[in-house]
């Protein structure tokens, strides 16, 4: 068949047969705005800051502002990612050589249409699917699509998949599937549908906010209907007590110091070259047990090495400089070849008189020398019935590749094996490891994470590289064509085995599949196309920076320099992120807490709500929201729990049920002190909001210990501040407040103490509750 015409070109475009495939880095801009923006939380708040904005009393709108920053902080990182994984996709395009009735052109990829003959050469990566039609050395490194990193060379007439990478020689192809149809693009398309990532905190913000919801509503309506008809305040007054009752049940703060915890982690990894796709990816690497490793790319990198020279005849100096010579010859060197020049770089060859270079189809190459003609290649084409062939077995089954270096008197006659070869040594040659991966391996075994190596390649290989990195029970192999289909004893066989060889890309996937429904949280890493599906399922995908588009696409984490020493951060940045926002979220609970519980008695008991919304602004900026900020910066290496609502409401409740209490005793005991009539309204709130701050400081100190001097220093800030607000005239005058009567601190400092000891009091009791439930003691609630 001929090169195509021109128009035979234009009447493919039209029926839709070419290489066009919408290239998807990440999800749009449009999603992520939409993600970020449309929250339950801001919803909430949305709806409160009209409520506001109709009383025309902005000052106590402030917290409307949460909605732009706990908006603004995931659309920034998640768009600054999406840019980063664009930039790589074009920095990874190039243009590939089209035989065309023309001529030879340089196109895009995206130009190929079905039929097109297409050249590669070394380097290359092939564009489309299709058939070899001619070769001259080809050889192909199907990994990024299979995983097996065994080098291959196909014969005429032989098929070529899309994403496949050309190692050595050229050759020609004729392009049979393009675009959506190729096999690369399948596999990258079935990985592409977006799912949200999971978020242990967030999803227990998600359930409290979701309860809150249904809260917010009735109780909404009782404070409206409790201003209006039994205070005859005004619509104004009422509607801003309803809010200020509203505002602090919703804890935004959390929502936010959630977001911005991981953000300043996005950014720490950011600074080793480690790109987070979304924020929670930092929590779902620090929860992880199970690490699932793709051998290639991942604990090794591109090529081979020369791990040993066996000599078996004459000396070393002469064999390497005899390598030197053959190396010296070759134009376009295949990866055994790279191995050897890359050892003997610094050895002076002899010149060559005349030189054969490397053929897969031949499997040897040679140099003639004016002292000898040297030969290197397979052992049992060179070496039939030698000795050293038992050697060179024995390393072929620990997964290394062997060549032969002989040496004949015979003169190079055209591309025939000189007669009289002598075995001179063996070249053992293995697969490159990354020089981090041992460290990597070793620092997840030490946190009791369990590893697991799934790859293409044969079982063999695949323990030879575990063994190389340390990896326990290296050689207890399992080959993917014995994998049962049963997902219970797929499962068992998942959680048992270490190493995975011979496993297709839907295999992985039923692996991480079958370790996810035996409870585990799994991490996948991997570079290729072949990796996709498998990291697509798992908790959380990690991408090699030099991988393939499609896998960057599906990865939550990116490593831009491809070390795989950057995860040992990764993890302590995100248990220090988990760990630091469960022990903050205690004062944002509490706080929704001590507001449920104000609200429903105020409007129970018929009384004005005693806040107004821009005190709450002020009780959260200093006695949760500042400290709350430092606090969850703050260095942390305790590991990732489940259970986070639980624990936390158990730290949360005894505080918010003591402020409820020292706020509304306060404010009931002033009202019947002080008086109840409009001129006293900003006395008796002053003093159920110092009682309410005395026991939310009193919290803070609990939630910041142990106490360090920057905590110390850190507490005694807030207090100032707040003591300068109430103390000076501005502050009075801004945030309504009067604490110049001493009937008001007499009062405040009654419902103060009670509250402290009421909290003491409770956490008590809920420690000792906690304790007999763990313990299974009788009378003790069921574990749910």
């Amino acid at each position: 068949m001929e090169p195509l015409t021109s128009s035979e070109v234009a009447d493919r475009i039209s029926r839709g047969e070419v290489n066009r495939v919408e290239r998807v880095t990440s999800r749009s801009a449009r999603d992520i705005v939409v993600a970020n923006v449309f929250t339950r939380v801001n919803a909430i708040y949305f709806v409160l800051f009209l409520v506001v904005a109709f009383t025309g009393h902005w000052l106590d709108g402030l917290f409307g502002l949460l909605i732009v920053v706990n908006s603004a902080v995931g659309m920034v990182q998640e768009i600054r990612a999406k840019r980063t994984l664009d930039r790589l996709a074009i920095l990874n395009a190039s243009t590939v050589t089209v035989v065309r009735a023309d001529g030879e052109l340089a196109l895009d990829p995206a130009e190929i249409v079905v039929d097109d003959v297409v050249e590669v050469s070394a380097g290359d990566q092939v564009p489309v699917d299709g058939d070899l039609l001619s070769t001259s050395g080809l050889e192909v490194d199907e990994s990024l699509l299979t995983g097996e990193s065994e080098a291959l060379a196909p014969a005429v007439g032989a098929p070529l998949l899309s994403g496949s990478v050309v190692v050595a020689g050229t050759g020609r192809l004729r392009a049979t599937r393009v675009g959506e149809h190729a096999y690369a693009a399948r596999l990258a398309r079935e990985a592409s549908t977006y799912s949200a990532p999971s978020s242990g905190l967030r999803a227990g913000i998600d359930t409290i906010l979701r309860y809150l919801t249904w809260v917010l509503v009735p109780v909404g309506a009782l404070m409206v209907w409790n201003q209006l008809t039994q205070t005859s305040l005004p619509l104004d007054d009422a509607l801003r007590g309803m809010v200020a009752a509203l505002v602090p049940m919703v804890p935004e703060g959390l929502v936010l110091m959630t977001s911005v915890a991981m953000a300043v982690g996005v950014i720490r990894l950011g600074r080793r070259q480690c790109l987070v796709q979304d924020l929670p990816a930092m929590e779902a690497l620090a929860r992880v047990d199970v690490v699932c490793f793709d051998k290639t790319g991942t604990l090794t990198e591109d090529g081979m090495r020369v791990r040993e020279l066996v000599l078996l005849d004459g000396t070393q100096d002469e064999a390497w400089a005899a390598l030197a010579t053959i190396g010296a010859g070759e134009s376009r060197p295949n990866a055994s070849m790279h191995a050897i020049l890359e050892a003997t770089d610094a050895v002076r060859g002899d010149d060559a008189t005349a030189r054969v270079p490397f053929s897969s189809a031949r499997r040897w190459a040679a140099a003639q020398t004016p002292a000898a003609t040297w030969v290197v290649g397979a052992p049992d084409g060179l070496l039939p019935d030698h000795p050293a062939l038992a050697r060179a077995a024995e390393e072929s089954a620990r997964g290394r590749r062997v060549l032969a270096l002989t040496r004949s008197t015979a003169p190079l006659e055209g591309t025939a094996l000189p007669a009289g070869l002598t075995a001179v040594a063996l070249v053992v040659l293995d697969q490159r490891v990354r020089p981090e991966a041992a460290g990597t391996l070793r620092f997840f075994e030490e946190q009791g994470v369990t590893l697991k190596v799934i790859s293409g390649d044969a079982p063999v290989a695949v323990a030879a590289v575990a063994e190389q990195v340390g990896l326990p029970h290296a050689h207890d192999t399992v080959d993917g064509g014995r994998l049962p289909t049963d997902p219970d004893e797929l499962g068992r066989v998942a959680d048992g085995a270490a190493v995975f060889g011979r496993v297709r890309p839907d295999q992985k996937r039923e692996l991480v599949r079958a370790l996810a429904a035996r409870g585990r949280t799994v991490a996948m890493t991997g570079d290729g196309v072949n990796d996709v599906l498998a990291m697509k399922e798992a908790d959380v995908g990690v991408a090699m920076g030099s991988g393939s588009p499609a896998a960057r696409a599906v990865a939550r984490l990116v490593l831009l320099d491809s070390s795989f020493a950057t995860l040992p951060f990764v993890v302590a940045e995100g248990r220090r992120v988990v760990a630091n926002i469960e022990r903050v979220a205690t004062l944002f609970l509490s706080k929704t807490v001590y507001s449920v519980l104000l609200a429903l008695v105020v409007a129970l008991t018929a009384l004005p709500f005693p806040l107004l919304p821009r005190h709450v602004t002020l009780i959260a900026w200093f006695t949760i929201g500042i400290p709350a900020a430092v606090l969850a910066l703050a260095p942390n290496r305790e590991p990732a729990r489940d259970g986070f609502v639980g624990r936390v409401l158990a730290a949360a409740v005894p505080g918010g049920v003591a402020v409820a209490v020292a706020a509304y005793g306060a404010y009931a005991v002033a009202r019947s002190v002080i008086g109840t009539g409009s001129a006293h309204t900003v006395p008796t709130s002053t003093a159920a909001f110092l009682a309410l701050v005395v026991v939310a400081f009193d919290i803070l100190v609990d939630v910041a210990r142990p106490l360090r001097p920057w905590k110390v220093a850190l507490v005694t800030a807030m207090v100032g501040a707040m003591t300068a607000v109430v103390a000076l005239p501005l502050g009075q005058r801004l945030f309504q407040l009067d604490p110049t009567d001493p009937r008001v601190l007499l009062v405040a400092g009654g419902g103060a103490a009670v509250g402290l000891v009421l909290r003491r009091a409770l956490r008590v009791s809920v420690r000792a509750w906690a304790a007999r439930r763990a313990a299974g003691a009788p009378g003790a609630p069921a574990r749910p």
